[in-house]
């Protein structure tokens, strides 16, 4: 049916938005600084309330797609959003910024877990692994979209009337996701029923029966070393690495962060398709990536300041290229799960993501201040840094020969054409 790709359409443009809203920061960082008269603990307190209040907002927001369905999760959270977002583009103050971007993070903490159900819904499962890779994909437009459009936006209008305008067109996506976006086929209402009518009882029990399972624990220690790992290059200290450590000019650390988003969009599509048509396994395919993350972050860590600046741009490619393995981690656990938890099981998942963001980000800058107290932008803090975050990477792996493994199925969802 052509309304399912409608459907896939709107929701993930939701994503997008989110993947913005959570990047944005980078780039007006000097103006909030001026405006908002922070200081860098300021600036990182600011930084990181979006991504705690996303992953807190986790397992509620799992809750509430099992019980009430993607369409009323997604639009009444996104409102909240919005709101958060005038907030804090109009803000004068640290609390109320901290406030706008905490509102922002709860807000934009249910639209990949939406577009997630809304596939696991409205799609084969076979091709699970596929789509959300895709998905995946247009959130890392999301990210290059608050780089230089963003700067050159700010430039022309400030940034505050940027975020404005930006939270005036999530308004309009919202409204157009309400109208548009439907939780369920028609013909197969009486097949899902079970999951909207649950009663809160049972849903508690499904989050004891997913707590209970090996499998949870070992794909969200994954996620949670996968995306702090990746959040600690892409999201910050990619930048001073290059510029402070490798004495890199800006415009090449800005194309160096540029191929690392395009090879996260390309490796989301491949290694979702390997895993469903080649391998048909999800344990494999997370082995072999998560492997090749780990093997590349070392090479970022070890590679001489002389080196080649193609070599430079490989291993940021390879870097990117490893981290598209997200959608195999949700497909794998919502494989591991009845239908009716997939919500609360990939939700789960994607608490433990966040929250490696902002461990990460955090915990990587203070390891680093406190090895080389008088020198923590040098390249050996950096060397350091990277290496600690590759063991964190290679015992990601280890435990994740422990997982059982799935397989892509053949039988096709209930109510698709």
């Amino acid at each position: 049916m052509y309304r399912r790709w409608v459907f896939f359409a709107v929701t993930s443009s939701m994503f997008l938005t989110s993947q913005f809203y959570r990047a944005s920061n980078a780039v007006i960082a000097p103006y909030l600084i001026n405006d908002l008269s922070l200081h860098t603990k300021g600036l990182g307190l600011l930084s990181a309330a979006f991504f705690y209040s996303f992953a807190l907002t986790q397992i509620p927001v799992g809750i509430l797609l099992d019980r009430i369905g993607a369409r009323l999760s997604m639009t009444a959270l996104s409102l909240v959003a919005v709101g958060g977002t005038f907030i804090f583009a109009w803000s004068s103050s640290l609390p109320s910024g901290v406030l706008g971007r905490a509102l922002m993070g709860i807000g934009m903490g249910c639209n990949l877990m939406g577009t997630l159900k809304i596939v696991t819904i409205w799609f084969s499962p076979n091709t699970f692994a596929t789509l959300s890779g895709i998905i995946f994909s247009i959130g890392t437009l999301g990210n290059m979209l608050a780089t230089t459009p963003l700067a050159l936006l700010v430039e022309h209008v400030g940034w505050r009337m940027a975020l404005s305008m930006i939270a005036a067109f999530n308004f309009f996506q919202i409204m157009v996701l309400y109208v548009v976006v439907r939780d369920r086929p028609a013909s197969s209402a009486s097949t899902f029923t079970m999951s909207s009518a649950m009663a809160f009882k049972d849903i508690f029990s499904g989050l004891q029966l997913l707590f209970r399972q090996k499998e949870y624990w070992i794909i969200s220690c994954a996620a949670f070393f996968r995306y702090g790992v990746f959040a600690t290059v892409q999201a910050l200290w990619a930048g001073p690495y290059l510029i402070n450590g490798m004495g890199l000019t800006t415009v090449m650390a800005g194309n160096l962060l540029l191929v690392l988003n395009i090879a996260m969009i390309l490796g989301g599509p491949f290694w979702g398709g390997l895993s469903d048509r080649v391998f048909k396994r999800r344990k494999t395919i997370m082995i072999l990536s998560l492997g090749m993350m780990t093997v590349s972050t070392v090479c970022l860590a070890l590679v001489p300041k002389s080196a080649w600046i193609a070599l430079m741009f490989f291993f940021f490619f390879c870097f990117g290229f490893s981290a598209g393995n997200a959608n195999i981690l949700f497909t794998h656990i919502k494989e591991c799960m009845p239908i009716q938890l997939a919500g609360v099981s990939m939700t789960g998942i994607n608490f433990f993501t966040m929250m490696g963001a902002a461990v990460f980000i955090h915990g990587i800058g203070t390891l680093m201040q406190h090895l080389y107290p008088n020198d923590s932008m040098s390249l050996d803090a950096f060397r350091s840094a990277f290496l600690v975050c590759a063991l964190f990477l290679l015992i990601g792996v280890v435990l994740y020969f422990f997982a059982k493994d799935t397989t892509s199925k053949k039988e096709t969802a209930a109510g698709v054409i």
